[in-house]
């Protein structure tokens, strides 16, 4: 009779770090560490944006912007504002009941995101209700923008995004205060 051989198994064994499913398992939570580490460094090295502290004050101040929106809106008033790339200007109009306004304005571009970048710029118009301001580049970005009498007694505000639109125009909010 013949005895059947088993072949042996221990000398075929490779070690575990031969294997590529220990490598697979181990792949996950290694780069679970990895991306903490990265969100650790932005978290410590990006500033954050701050939280108003007085809430009630903060919603106290919105009645009162939306009667600034009311004043535009009764003033009839409008812009038109374009930013000059090649000269460095932002260029404006307003109006007010469909003629040119004459006076100082505040103009206030605010950046979606880095409140760093936000700028506040004061402007004169002239006869034809025309302004002209020097501007750094603009970022491509999406602005919140809000221009306002001397006085502060009117508003007019809107969203731009640049460089997608080339000219942004405000109208007053709606009197019913959306």
């Amino acid at each position: 009779m013949m005895a059947a051989t088993v072949p042996n198994k221990s000398a075929d064994v490779k070690p575990w770090y031969k294997h590529r499913w220990p490598w697979l398992l181990m792949l996950g939570p290694a780069v679970v560490v990895v991306a903490g580490f990265i969100t650790i460094y932005i978290a410590v090295t990006q500033q954050d944006a701050l939280v108003v502290d007085d809430y009630y004050k903060e919603g106290k101040a919105i009645n009162q912007d939306l009667r600034r929106d009311q004043v535009a809106a009764a003033m009839q008033l409008g812009a038109a504002l374009r930013y000059d790339a090649a000269n460095g200007r932002l260029l404006g109009t307003i109006e007010s009941q469909k003629k040119p306004y004459a006076g100082k304005v505040f103009v206030s571009l605010v950046h979606s995101t880095q409140p760093g970048k936000d700028m506040k710029m004061q402007a004169q118009t002239d006869q034809q209700g025309t302004f002209s301001v020097a501007l750094p580049m603009l970022d491509i970005a999406r602005w919140q923008v809000v221009i306002e009498g001397e006085q502060r007694d009117w508003r007019l505000g809107g969203e731009w995004m640049w460089p997608q639109q080339q000219q942004v125009v405000l109208q007053p909010a709606a009197a019913d205060g959306q």
